[in-house]
């Protein structure tokens, strides 16, 4: 029998009549570091096992009106650091995808934002921008340019107490540039910046980093995974921003160009989980994250096939499929990388936890969604 309920987009989807705002970008700011901007993951941080790598990620954490959200989720990912199984698996640090700082990137909003509600994650926080950290507040008193928070917290020449942490703990972060590469024993950590917009703009200066680095990278494979990250999501369903077509071009131009592919592309931007598999014609099989529930209060729903302000009949789409959602819980990636006897191994672990504003001694999150992949 043929169910009359509503149906759920199974694919991208481009979301009809939106307003053009390009005007909104931002130059990017120079770079704290030298070319071609490249961060040892070991001279911030000891790694206890060369062949063990775990680490969070998420997007989207900050909250101008319900922080509970952002605070139950990182109460959680301190649970499973001190709880780990055995050496190797707790994680080693965050990894943040942008928007930390809603709305406009101001100074002001980063000790109540981020300073105050990471101040027990035990591990180091590095972080590509989003599109809210790099706005600027029009009405703002005090004048700034995009970025300028950002870059004293995550893109210092040395690690020092930030002016504006409220004298916390943590210290500024060193990464060389707001676009940059993360380099551990196990993988090339590759983060784009995709500016203010909408949809997202990448410079022709940055594409061209970015074939650089994934050409460094793909030397080391697979001795080591090459993870893509970038604030804008490629693929998305959702009812709040849909696909991004500029940053799909963007990096299948580069793919098709270099021959060269990531080993997986992570994303925020879009205020749920989402799991999307991109299917080639010569077999290969790349994975695309959403990962932006991380704590900002308002999640964004998959659009029903039924909402026609929305539609998956797009050439883009091709061979590009849904695989899982979580549109109605906050939540966090865990991510491991293991060398074993058979290879290196990528999986992927998605944690979600009650969507309540509370915070219950004993609460544990529940894993959505698994992906294990060989590289």
């Amino acid at each position: 029998m043929k169910s009359n309920l509503p149906r759920k987009f199974s694919k991208p989807v481009f979301k009809k009549d939106v307003p053009d705002d390009t005007f909104k970008f931002q130059p990017v700011p120079k770079a704290s570091g030298k070319y071609p901007y490249r961060l040892n993951l070991e001279d911030i941080h000891a790694v206890p096992d060369q062949n063990k790598l775990a680490f969070h990620m998420l997007g989207d954490t900050g909250s101008i009106r319900t922080p509970s959200f952002q605070k139950l989720v990182v109460g959680e990912m301190v649970r499973q650091y001190i709880a780990a199984d055995e050496p190797g698996y707790e994680p080693q640090f965050l990894y943040h995808l942008g928007d930390i700082v809603y709305n406009f990137g101001e100074a002001s909003e980063y000790q109540r934002q981020f300073f105050e509600p990471y101040a027990k994650y035990p591990g180091p926080i590095f972080a590509i921008p989003g599109n809210h950290d790099s706005d600027i507040n029009p009405d703002s008193r005090n004048k700034y340019h995009s970025l300028d928070a950002f870059r004293a917290v995550f893109c210092d020449t040395e690690r020092r107490t930030v002016s504006f942490s409220g004298n916390a703990e943590r210290k500024s972060m060193v990464q060389p540039n707001v676009y940059w590469t993360l380099v551990t024993p196990l993988a090339h950590i590759i983060g784009m910046y995709s500016n203010v917009t909408k949809f997202g703009v990448v410079t022709e200066q940055q594409r061209n980093w970015l074939i650089n680095e994934l050409s460094n990278a793909d030397r080391e494979q697979p001795e080591k995974a090459v993870i893509l990250c970038l604030h804008h999501s490629p693929y998305s369903a959702d009812i709040n921003h849909g696909a991004s077509i500029p940053m799909i071009e963007m990096l299948e131009g580069v793919f098709a160009e270099t021959g060269i592919y990531p080993d997986i592309v992570l994303s925020g931007h879009v205020h749920n989980y989402q799991r999307f598999s991109r299917h080639y014609r010569d077999g290969r099989v790349l994975p695309f994250i959403v990962a932006g529930s991380g704590g900002y209060d308002e999640l964004h729903p998959v659009a029903y096939t039924s909402d026609h302000r929305f539609t998956s009949n797009n050439p883009l789409f091709d061979g590009v499929n849904l695989e899982t959602s979580c549109d109605t819980k906050h939540g966090f990636l865990k991510v491991l990388l293991e060398r074993q006897t058979d290879g290196l191994f990528l999986t992927v672990e998605f944690y979600t936890l009650p969507h309540e504003q509370r915070i219950d001694e004993g609460m544990k999150a529940v894993m959505e969604d698994k992906l294990v992949l060989k590289i």
